[in-house]
């Protein structure tokens, strides 16, 4: 009997497979935990370029309208693509400063009623770096909430912000018209 149990705890065949039982579940967690990662990256720059892009075109207008206001937030959803657009929220606001530093906005659009969008009228604080006494900018933001596909390695809801500042390019000011 003592002679079996002294072969048997020398006996070498079958620890690779038990090394690899313990290990395999550490690399299957950080192999879904650095996809989950990877995603999350994607739509952060995504979501970038969504608030750069729709801001850019609104400054390159001399007159924002209802169809342009449309044909904007279309495109900003259809370069979130392929992530769901369901909790992707745009706002597009023209601020306006006075003589005195006072800035105030001018128009305000928003696609899926982002909460942090200023509403016209409203008195907002943007640095006299990015606009000076006097003049205008474009503020372009938007948000969107990315939920893990892999709810074991990222339960909660990320929520990603972005806002871009810019100048009008074809006149001191857009404006804002129905048609």
């Amino acid at each position: 009997m003592t002679l079996r149990l002294s072969h048997f705890w020398r006996d070498r065949r079958g620890v690779s497979a038990v090394e690899f039982a313990l290990i395999a579940p550490v690399l299957i967690l950080f192999y879904f935990g650095m996809a989950e990662l990877t995603e999350a990256m994607m739509a952060q720059r995504r979501l970038s370029h969504v608030a750069s892009s729709i801001g850019d075109v609104v400054a390159r207008d001399q007159k924002f309208t209802d169809a342009r206001r449309d044909d904007v937030f279309s495109v900003g959803a259809a370069l979130m693509a392929p992530f769901p657009t369901t909790t992707l929220r745009m706002c597009l606001v023209s601020v306006a400063s006075d003589a005195t530093g006072k800035d105030t906005v001018v128009w305000s659009e928003a696609s899926n009623a982002p909460a942090n969008c200023p509403a016209k009228g409203a008195v907002v604080d943007i640095p006299v770096g990015v606009l000076p006494a006097g003049q205008s900018v474009i503020m372009s933001s938007a948000s969107y909430e990315y939920d893990s596909f892999f709810k074991f390695i990222l339960p909660q809801t990320l929520t990603f912000r972005r806002t871009f500042y810019l100048k009008p390019r074809l006149s001191d000011q857009v404006t804002r018209s129905p048609t």
